[in-house]
């Protein structure tokens, strides 16, 4: 009897993980706004098909949810998201260059470090979603144009690939912050000619196919570059002397 015991419990760990597994992807899921609070999730049939995981694998992972208070279920509707467990995060508005310095000090650290997670992590749906954008990119480039929303959407999707949600919920609360300097690069770009637009659309494709080629260090070092880069043009080269004054 012991012994049948024993032999049991190397077959139930194997179900724990995949439940964590499904557990933590759903989590981030409602975390990242995939699923807003009181939209109907996808079936069971449906999430069970997707993660290829058993229906009770997939319900101790939705009972796990609806413990937290993250979900609910109506009887005969399927469950529904009750909240994020997000914290909202909160920056105060761009209203100076000094402000934008300082976002792209705290994206020199943040994109860096997602970008070689990155590709650490990636997986084929992810880099087939920059590809796309990538593509987008391009059109843009040889129309002569720059398009910020693709240009955050590729950076977006580098934040998502690093699977971890602090990255992706920190640049979308970022959005409009970076946007601003985006705008104002995007005009400094076409100032200076195709040229330029060809130079940044390659930065981002090198990013990309250290991503792919699973770089990491790569991957952070050319993700650096670029917003450094991106940085210097917008401020010619002169930083802000952010040094703290005497009180």
């Amino acid at each position: 009897m012991a012994k049948n015991n024993e032999d049991s419990k190397p077959k139930s760990r194997p179900k724990r993980l995949l439940a964590d597994k499904v557990y933590h992807t759903l989590f981030n899921r409602i975390s990242n706004g995939d699923y807003s609070v009181h939209q109907r999730m996808p079936s069971e049939l449906q999430l069970s098909d997707e993660f290829g995981v058993s229906r009770p694998v997939l319900r101790r992972a939705l009972d796990k949810l609806r413990n937290e208070g993250l979900i609910y279920a109506r009887q005969g509707a399927g469950n529904f998201v009750r909240t994020s467990p997000a914290s909202p995060i909160g920056f105060a508005r761009v209203e100076t260059l000094s402000d934008i310095q300082r976002c792209y000090e705290f994206r020199l650290n943040i994109e860096t470090c997602s970008a070689g997670l990155a590709a650490a992590r990636r997986n084929t749906s992810i880099l087939v979603e920059m590809e796309e954008v990538l593509e987008a990119m391009r059109n843009a480039t040889d129309s002569l144009t720059h398009q910020e929303d693709n240009d955050f959407t590729f950076h977006i999707a580098i934040a998502k690939a690093s699977n971890n949600h602090y990255y992706e919920a920190a640049m979308k609360a970022l959005r409009e912050h970076i946007d601003v300097g985006m705008r104002m690069h995007g005009k400094i770009l076409l100032n200076a000619g195709g040229h330029a637009l060809d130079d940044v659309f390659e930065e981002h494709e090198e990013i990309y196919g250290a991503i792919k080629d699973r770089n990491c260090k790569l991957a952070a070092r050319l993700m650096r570059a670029h917003l450094e880069h991106s940085r210097d043009r917008l401020f010619g080269g002169g930083l802000i002397n952010l040094v703290m004054g005497e009180p």
